[in-house]
């Protein structure tokens, strides 16, 4: 895998760490960190100031009521999660949200495929498949777009995403995202708003597609 060269932003990598950031971005992000040793360390590090301001913080007393619910979770069965870990080209935090099963690709014509692994009022997170050479139509962004290379590599008006880098859109961005020759191009999207095609036919396949 060639170096990468696109990160996660530093206020984003905060929010992650302290667990503010919705799940679908959250996926994306630990995905990436689980990719790039750089952002590992950056986010440690945030972590690290998170542990220190809540060692500082003024202790909050709460109802006895509350108290006694609290320990009485303490008390549960524990009922560990399962553990996914990396699976071919697709990291630990990608499986688990997959929950260990292979992608269920669905065509959206001339070869790219989806899987949407989850999708909600708070954004929505999905594999995408474009084959070497094909363009994703046109498009803006009504909100926020996070692309992770899991797989091949791609090109736009802002440069080239190889595996591993991570392409941050928002509104300002219009782009035509071009999968580059050799392998297939497979990318870990999530976005909290609808894109914005220029094109009819793609604006008019979009609620088919919920993309």
């Amino acid at each position: 895998m060639s170096a990468i060269g696109h990160h996660v932003p530093e206020s984003m990598l905060a929010a992650y760490a302290a667990g503010s950031l919705p799940n679908a971005f959250a996926v994306v992000v630990a995905s990436h960190v689980s990719l790039c040793g750089q952002c590992r360390v950056a986010l440690e590090a945030h972590q690290n100031v998170g542990g220190l301001l809540l060692e500082d913080a003024k202790t909050v007393s709460v109802s006895s009521r509350l108290k006694a619910d609290i320990l009485s979770q303490l008390d549960a069965p524990y009922r560990p999660e399962p553990v996914y870990d990396r699976s071919g080209i697709y990291p630990g935090p990608v499986m688990e949200t997959l929950k260990g099963r292979k992608p269920r690709w669905k065509n959206l014509g001339r070869g790219v495929r989806q899987d949407i692994l989850s999708e909600g009022k708070k954004g929505s997170v999905r594999l995408l498949y474009i084959p070497p050479g094909q363009a994703v139509p046109d498009h803006g962004h009504n909100g926020l777009e996070l692309t992770l290379v899991l797989q091949g590599s791609f090109s736009d008006e802002t440069g080239r995403f190889g595996v591993g880098d991570l392409e941050v859109a928002d509104e300002e961005l219009d782009h035509t995202p071009v999968a580059d020759d050799g392998d297939a191009c497979i990318c870990l999207a999530a976005t909290d708003a609808p894109l914005r095609f220029h094109a009819f036919m793609p604006r008019l396949l979009q609620p088919l597609f919920r993309i």
